[in-house]
Parts: structure tokens; C-alpha cells; sequence
């Protein structure tokens, strides 16, 4: 079963996917991941999207569209996959099922997590970065063991960024449900889009998935 997995910055699709990955054993195709290790290999794709994250650009769906397929092709039907940050708008949908005809594949379930608004918020706004290492900590969920120092490096430097503040946070989801409303629409005449519930414990939402995933 191949599916894709949607929902606003905070909703939990990191966590699910790490769940799917390691229960399911799904293969998590995830666009960030994609591009930092297509930089980092200075593949082709890698070289072009850098030039334009470099000028602060959006990339290219065409860019984006050729690493899923390489990945896809390498993966070929040897395991299940979820998609995750692609297809984030109609346009990028269409090109999704072109490309997965090409694989002799298809999406069997568009999962989207829904949580309120005021949920996401008060997730987001309450994360804290170690500028060190990298480490995501969240002030409720997972703190500073000390409180202060960095668990990982043991750095100071535990910040939040800028886009994590609560008026930054509440234009990136204004923005996100501006962008993803149609692209629910199109799964749903498909009949492939199934809604789930993001509150709650993890290993709660988790069950609803996969609940999901069975119907």
C-alpha cells in the first residue's frame, strides 16, 4: 500500500511516519530529506535545487518531481511508501499520479491529520532548537533534561526561531490550509482521502492510522 501523508507543520506526520517505518515497514519518501541528501551527494538535482534555496527561491516541481522519481525507481515495488511534503497543491498531484503510472505504481490513501489550529500553535510555539547540534526539544513534551544545557552536545544555545513564534506560526498554517484545501478536494473525489484525528497520544493516533490504512 502506498500513501501520503499530509497535515500542517505540527501536526505529528514526522512521528507517524517513524511509526509506519518501523511497524509497517514502510519506505518514508520525505521531500526534505530528498533535497538535504541530494545537496549533500551533489547529485545533478542536488546542484540545481541548492542554486535556487541558495537565492531563496522556491524550487521547481519539475526538480522535486525528478528526485521522487528517482526514488521511486530504485525502490521499485519492493516495499510500500508514504509520501511526505509532496504533492503539497493540485498541479504537484497530477504530476504525482503520471509518475506513479511510469512505476506501475499507484496512492492507495491520502491520510490527512487534523488538528485545531490553537493545538498547533501551542506545539509549535513551545519547540526550542539547539543551535549547536540541531536537537528539537519542546518545552512541555520533551525539555532540557537540566534544563539548560543541550542533552545531545551540551550547548547553551537552545533558541526558538523565528518561525516557530506564535504570529510567524499562525501565518505559515494560514498559508498551508490555503494551499492544501484543494488538494483535500482532489482526494477527496478520488475517494482516497481519509481524515484523521492528530490529538491525543501518539501511539492513540497511530491506531487511528492504521484503522485507516485497513478500510
Amino acid at each position: 500500500m502506498n500513501i501520503l501523508l499530509f497535515g500542517p507543520p505540527g501536526a505529528g506526520k514526522g512521528t507517524q511516519s517513524t511509526f509506519l517505518v518501523e511497524r509497517l515497514k514502510m519506505k518514508h519518501i520525505s521531500t526534505g530529506d530528498l533535497f538535504r541528501a541530494a545537496i549533500k551527494n551533489k547529485t545533478s538535482l542536488g546542484i540545481e535545487a541548492k542554486g535556487y534555496l541558495d537565492q531563496g527561491r522556491l524550487v521547481p516541481d519539475s526538480v522535486t518531481i525528478g528526485m521522487v522519481d528517482e526514488v521511486l525507481k530504485n525502490n521499485g515495488r519492493s516495499s510500500s511508501v508514504i509520501l511526505d511534503g509532496f504533492p503539497r497543491n493540485v498541479p504537484q498531484a497530477e504530476a504525482l499520479e503520471k509518475l506513479l503510472e511510469k512505476h506501475d505504481m499507484q496512492l492507495d490513501r491520502a491520510v490527512f491529520l487534523e488538528v485545531p489550529t490553537n493545538a498547533l500553535v501551542e506545539r509549535l510555539s513551545g519547540r526550542r532548537t539547539c543551535r549547536g547540534c540541531g536537537t528539537v526539544y519542546h518545552l512541555q513534551s520533551k525539555p532540557l533534561k537540566n534544563g539548560k544545557n543541550c542533552d545531545v552536545c551540551g550547548s547553551t544555545d537552545v533558541y526558538q526561531r523565528e518561525d516557530d513564534k506564535a504570529e510567524t506560526i499562525k501565518t505559515r498554517l494560514q498559508v498551508y490550509s490555503d494551499s492544501t484545501s484543494p488538494l483535500k478536494e482532489f482526494y477527496s473525489k478520488k475517494k482516497k482521502l481519509v481524515e484523521i484525528d492528530g490529538q491525543g497520544e501518539v501511539e492513540a493516533v497511530f491506531l487511528r492510522v492504521r484503522e485507516a490504512l485497513k478500510s
